[in-house]
């Protein structure tokens, strides 16, 4: 659920042109580097810079003297922090984003300064990143010592201007070479791809809008990009939640930021995956998700009855497609107020025993909660927020007014020392009323439907009215507008018809401690996701909370999972859907979905069809529409309900996969559902896949994401992949690149293939996660066609929603699995750890296909023991060693031999 707001996507695309050519400044700029200090431990440097004479005050005068920062903080990760030497300017609070646990670096000692020379260089010990600067004018570089690859060179060249600093606009350039190729800057909907494109503008601020508008700043700002040269990775933050504009151009890339400091963190690498561990160390791994949110889930905005929910829940049961979770979005509120319930359409006794329903079957209920508070003295969460004094204020102290589904509303300041008891009151309150089992915040930019510093309530007009989108408050424009609310730069593509505070908070309005709305505006949704995980930690003391939240920042994963917005019930939305869910677990937030069948418009059964068939393998899985959309639940259709059947049917016999991934995700950061350039970096075809992707490293989906195609044009890096629905059918690529083929794939069929090399746990399929974890396992070694091959994973089991995520003595148990095999024999070995968890739970391992054997095996051995367990071929070409009755807690040794004398198979 979200604004009505659309724009078309001729406007976005004009407008994205018309900013690239008026962003293109005439400042020559610059500093010149005067002295410098290094850091007692030898770790880094300061350094004072002095302005050259600029009389070019177009955006405001320039800072005078600035202090400059290095720091080699990790061995693979340098921090370059240019700020304003005498007055303190904004930057994160360490709370909302942490910065690794490094300290502060006023807390450390340095030398005395010294004159600089014009050039010079940080020493760099084992470091795998150098740092390099010119002094007239400054620049500096950030390079491999070891190849003397430059990675981030801000040294002034002609055509590129120097380094700006003023109050409210700062401006930096660095150099790149022509092979360059750069991912992420995000949050926006890219027809271009997963690649950024070259000549294009990439705003980053927190916007209202519907994700089917392409090239638009869109719900998360993330000023993080992950860079590709010749197989190697390396990665660039800017830590800075203010407004930017970064300008891509055929060899540069420049920063123009409306405020605060710079503060750059680079990462070595070398490769895509150690890129997002190196990145998420610093910013915190993702937050540990419960094992049901991995399950299918159903919403809609516009379910207006508790019957009509009760009705769904029932179909999704009659069509036997698995539900696991169902989502009210704001229908279910007395006048869209949070912490209410529209006791009229879902009375409250009913709306109890309908969760305890859903609980009773295993299932799952989450509501949604929006910002902004109902402005009503009788209304009792408000009344609680005035008493705590929590509302962001307008620039003259009085409590700042906007407009969102309820009326005039007052925003919580979550910034506030007194904003985590009062939404955590709430919140523990209103769970004594609606037992839900997680949440979702949305609108949380934040979204107001009338812009102004100094709005009033009229009177004499009813508000909200009957379109809840159109302001109805008096929001009258001001004579001498302050300069945050009209700062001297315009970043925002919108922003040429939408001001910087259009339909959002004005940028005047204060939080707690003086701090502007101006600089603070980015992390309005990452400051409400923290205190709502807060809010749930306190609510489920044992258990891992679960959050959704549509508005994103750097560090956003340490507390929520996101959607990809309000998107449209179209091909291009599914193919846009992809890109941005795949940029989403490089920023570090891996548990990510997109509206299945599409979120506004009208889908159709194609569309549905195909829609299915990838949001079945997103890490976060759900149907959601629009109330202006028609109903597309999975069983309207008799040939969706098919495909869901078939497509959530691999799914949840994955669920082990993806729940061991999830773990891997948590621990160092990895995107569940990934690019292929993050296993094959060195593959230059993979740089440019942006409709398939891979699930871990072992699977592979190949969507069709064209009205009316049948076919898939799909690209296969090196190796041997079988077909996951009938693994008869194989896909062998050999040498250094990889091969694109041409598959079937009718309306009714999806492209997903395994990996030879990987060995994949999995269950049995049921209707919920809870019965899918109660079967028995099946271990897939999946080799590849050679006579000597080998094939690992791994496994981990816990209750599913304890706190910690991690290996712990009885109550998880981590089993790494590795297979070979040669000429005549082969071999499978487990290897448990904390295997009294898996013992206690009685997780049995019922059956190990095995892919890529020539032939049924002769003689089977376990643990050293000839065996009688039935060995067969299945008609997908598949080997099967069943009725294994295997207890998981327990390593094993398998081994098979093609001769009745063959010795045991060691690994």
């Amino acid at each position: 659920m979200g604004s009505l707001t659309r724009f078309s996507v001729a406007l976005a695309l004009v407008c994205y042109s018309l900013l690239f050519l008026s962003a293109n400044g005439d400042y020559t700029g610059g500093y010149d580097l005067v002295s410098i200090s290094d850091y007692n431990d030898g770790k880094g440097l300061i350094a004072y810079l002095k302005v050259i004479d600029d009389k070019n005050t177009t955006f405001g005068a320039s800072v005078e003297e600035l202090r400059l920062s290095v720091r080699v903080e990790t061995d693979e990760r340098v921090r370059v922090r240019i700020t304003d030497n005498r007055s303190d300017r904004w930057e994160i609070p360490e709370w909302v984003v942490q910065r690794g646990g490094v300290g502060s670096l006023s807390a450390l000692s340095a030398s005395p300064p010294r004159n600089a020379e014009k050039q010079g260089e940080l020493p760099v010990g084992n470091s795998s990143l150098k740092f390099s600067y010119t002094s007239e004018p400054f620049g500096f570089a950030v390079s491999r010592p070891e190849t003397g690859e430059v990675l981030f060179n801000t040294t002034p060249v002609s055509d590129m201007n120097g380094l700006v600093f003023k109050d409210q606009y700062l401006e930096i350039t660095t150099q790149l070479p022509e092979e360059a190729v750069l991912y992420g800057l995000g949050e926006s909907t890219r027809p271009d791809g997963l690649k950024l494109a070259h000549n294009r503008v990439y705003t980053l601020w927190a916007t209202d809008i519907g994700s089917n508008i392409p090239d638009i700043d869109l719900y998360g700002t993330y000023p993080f990009y992950l860079a590709m040269r010749d197989g190697v990775a390396h990665g660039v933050l800017l830590m800075n939640s203010n407004g930017m504009d970064i300008v891509y151009g055929d060899t540069s890339l420049t920063y123009r930021v409306i405020g605060g400091v710079f503060d750059f963190y680079f990462f070595a690498g070398p490769t895509p995956l150690s890129i997002v561990d190196q990145y998420t160390q610093l910013v915190g791994r993702p937050a540990a998700m419960p094992y049901w949110s991995l399950g299918f889930h159903q919403s809609r905005y516009g379910y207006k009855s508790l019957a009509e929910v009760e009705e769904v829940v029932d179909r999704y049961a009659a069509a036997e497609i698995p539900l696991e979770t169902m989502w009210s979005d704001i229908d279910y509120m007395d006048g869209y107020r949070d912490f209410t319930i529209d006791q009229t359409n879902y009375p409250e006794e009913k709306l109890r025993a309908f969760v305890k329903k859903l609980h009773d079957n295993y299932q799952k209920y989450v509501i949604i909660l929006d910002p902004g508070i109902a402005i009503d003295e009788s209304y009792p969460t408000y009344k609680r927020g005035v008493d705590l004094d929590i509302y962001i204020r307008n620039k003259y102290g009085d409590r700042y007014l906007a407009q969102v589904w309820p009326g005039p509303v007052n925003f919580p300041d979550f910034f506030h020392p007194n904003a985590e008891k009062f939404w955590t009151d709430e919140i523990v309150d209103f769970h004594k009323r609606v037992g839900f089992d997680g949440l979702w915040i949305d609108m949380n930019e934040a979204a107001n439907f009338c812009t102004g510093p100094e709005c009033v309530i009229d009177p004499d007009v009813l508000c909200p009215g009957e379109d809840y989108t159109i302001c109805c408050l008096l929001c009258q424009a001001e004579k001498n507008v302050s300069r945050w609310d009209d700062p001297p730069y315009k970043i925002n593509c919108i922003g040429k018809y939408r001001e910087i505070n259009g339909r959002t908070i004005a940028m005047s309005a204060l939080h707690h401690g003086g701090i502007k709305e101006y600089d603070a505006h980015n992390l309005f949704g990452l400051t409400e996701s923290i205190m709502t995980y807060s809010a749930l930690k306190t609510l489920f003391p044992e258990k891992r909370p679960f959050l959704l939240s549509r508005s994103t920042f750097v560090g956003s994963g340490v507390v929520t999972a996101h959607w990809t917005g309000d998107n449209g019930a179209t091909f291009a939305d599914l193919a846009y859907s992809i890109v941005s869910c795949l940029n989403s677990g490089m920023f570090g937030v891996p548990m990510v979905g997109a509206d299945i069948c599409g979120f506004g418009g009208q889908t159709t059964e194609e569309l549905c069809s195909r829609w299915i068939q990838v949001g079945a393998f997103y890490p976060f899985s759900r149907d959601h529409a629009d109330i202006n959309s028609r109903h597309q639940e999975l069983y309207l259709w008799d040939s969706v309900a098919k495909v869901a059947r078939t497509v959530l049917g691999l799914r949840y016999k994955l669920l082990p996969y993806y729940y061991t991934r999830m773990l891997e995700a948590h621990s160092t950061g990895a995107p569940i559902m990934r690019p292929l350039f993050f296993e094959f970096p060195s593959d230059t075809a993979t740089l440019s896949i942006n409709t398939q992707f891979l699930v871990g490293r072992g699977l592979l989906v190949s969507p069709v994401v064209a009205e009316g195609q049948e076919t898939v044009n799909a690209y296969f890096p090196p190796g041997v992949w079988y077909s996951a629905f009938d693994p008869s059918k194989i896909i062998k690529v050999q040498g250094s690149s990889g091969e694109f083929h041409v598959l079937p794939a009718p309306v009714n069929t999806i492209q997903v293939h395994y990996r030879a090399g990987f060995i994949i746990p999995m269950q049995e399929p049921a209707m919920t996660t809870t019965l899918a974890r109660k079967t028995p396992f099946t271990l897939l070694v999946i080799f590849g066609d050679g006579p000597e091959d080998s094939a690992a994973g791994e496994l981990f089991l816990d209750y599913g929603e304890e706190r910690e995520m991690r290996v712990m003595k009885e109550k998880s148990t981590f089993i790494k699995f590795t297979a070979k095999k040669s000429e005549g024999r082969g071999a499978l070995l487990s290897t448990v750890t904390e295997g009294a968890f898996a013992l206690s739970q009685h997780v049995m391992l019922h059956k190990i296909t095995i892919l890529g054997l020539p032939d049924i095996p002769s003689r089977v051995r376990m643990n050293g023991i000839w065996t009688k367990h039935p060995v067969s071929s299945n008609a997908e070409g598949s080997i099967d060693i069943s009725e294994l009755n295997l207890s998981l807690g327990k390593s094993f040794h398998l081994s098979w031999h093609y001769d009745q004398s063959g010795s045991a198979y060691v690994l």
